[in-house]
């Protein structure tokens, strides 16, 4: 079965104000990736192709498990256990059990964005701050703009791996 993306990219707004402007970026960079799983199989959505074992469903994994760690853990604080990392495994995010599909990886990171855009949308300012253990208090902007940014260097991991696989390249 192939896949097909369940989105369509929309670019994010050319005016608007700091929220929106965010918010569409960060929705811009999460349909990116899943458009780079548009009509592959299964097979290929979880052949690893770099020599730490990283596929294109890994990465959706990886990227469901970093919205829940911001969004819900971080900045909204909720006692909830990480997805999928462990102490004793800490990559185990990018790593797919045999009864994982990509209907249910991609499932769950369609249900983790619109989390986290819930989370986004209810918080009164993106002032909002809260305690990290790496570096003391944050903002929620610095949450949203750091989910820009890995969403967007894992985009360019997922080119290199789609065109890895069958030679498609894009945006």
């Amino acid at each position: 079965m192939v896949f097909h993306a369940p989105l369509q990219r929309v670019p994010p707004p050319a005016i608007a104000d700091e929220r929106q402007a965010l918010a569409g970026w960060l929705d811009w960079h999460r349909a990116t990736l899943l458009s780079k799983l548009d009509g592959l199989d299964e097979a290929q959505l979880r052949r690893p192709m770099v020599p730490s074992g990283t596929s294109l469903l890994g990465l959706v994994k990886h990227l469901t498990e970093t919205e829940h760690g911001w969004f819900v853990l971080e900045y909204a604080r909720l006692d909830e256990e990480p997805l999928f990392e462990t102490d004793d495994d800490p990559d185990a995010g990018f790593k797919l059990g045999p009864d994982e599909t990509s209907q249910s990886i991609v499932a769950d990171y369609l249900e983790m964005c619109e989390r986290s855009r819930q989370i986004l949308a209810a918080a009164p300012s993106l002032d909002e701050q809260v305690p990290n253990k790496r570096r003391g208090m944050i903002d929620l902007r610095r949450i949203v703009i750091h989910m820009i940014e890995e969403t967007a260097r894992h985009n360019g991991h997922a080119d290199i791996i789609r065109e890895l696989i069958d030679g498609v390249t894009g945006d």
